[in-house]
């Protein structure tokens, strides 16, 4: 199990080229040594490849638009191709399709022919959730167990945000053993309390169980761990360092 950065946790800073290239030298700096492309600016792809090999970091998966990856299939996998990323991610399903069976049905119409398109080209589509896909659709169904009873494993992976799954009132763990074949990619960002209000927090310092998901998560062959946090208290940099010295103390990678 491989660690990376989520950049979307930094995202005022990748919004051009010359703050991409700096931003990710800081990343490489902290100790990471691959990353998560997501929320981004505009960047040719082999600026970003060049920038990437310059650091000597890899791109573990992407946050790419549905509209791309709908309507521009081809291209997304090229780029894809020359990033040696496998793996295709969607941040969320457009508002329009959340939380009926019919939008739901309609946003697989949308995306599994490209879905099958990418799996035909040798890489692997990416479904991110966040809490609305635990509400229920279908009789007893939540849309996550709509999506699974339609899909195939190998062409519709989970990208499991164990923040949003516990923000659902699902078991991280739970989850990850009921999808194991569709789950190579987690996020770990944590959740606490302040105020009497729920945040986001950096790794071990909120309240979440990251040692029993962590060793759930090598149990059942996860391959890369991103560390995301959308929202931090101050530099998002600094966020970034916390959760890895404090992943690191634990010996976890």
């Amino acid at each position: 199990m491989k660690l990376a950065a989520q950049l979307y946790t930094i995202r005022q800073y990748t919004q051009n080229p010359e703050d991409i290239k700096v931003s990710l030298g800081k990343i490489k700096n902290i100790g990471y040594n691959a990353v998560q492309v997501s929320g981004f600016g505009k960047i040719d792809p082999h600026l970003l490849k060049e920038y990437i090999d310059e650091y000597e970091l890899e791109i573990c998966v992407t946050h790419t638009p549905f509209e791309r990856i709908v309507e521009d299939t081809a291209n997304v996998i090229s780029e894809h191709k020359l990033w040696n990323c496998k793996y295709i991610g969607l941040g969320s399903m457009p508002s329009q399709y959340r939380n009926t069976k019919e939008g739901c049905d309609e946003f697989l119409r949308l995306i599994l022919p490209a879905a099958e398109k990418i799996y035909d080209s040798g890489l692997k589509f990416m479904y991110h959730n966040h809490r609305f896909e635990f509400a229920k659709i279908d009789g007893a169904l939540t849309a996550i167990e709509y999506m699974a009873e339609k899909t195939q494993p190998e062409k519709f992976g989970f990208l499991a945000d164990f923040y949003w799954v516990q923000a659902g009132g699902a078991s991280p763990e739970h989850f990850i053993k009921t999808y194991a074949d569709r789950i190579d990619i987690v996020h770990f960002k944590d959740m606490a309390v302040a105020d009497d209000k729920i945040i986001m927090a950096e790794i071990f310092e909120g309240n979440m169980d990251y040692d029993s998901i962590y060793a759930e998560c090598l149990k059942n062959n996860v391959k890369w761990v991103a560390i995301e946090q959308d929202v931090c208290p101050a530099d998002p940099f600094d966020s970034l360092k916390i959760s890895f010295d404090n992943i690191k103390a634990r010996n976890m990678f």
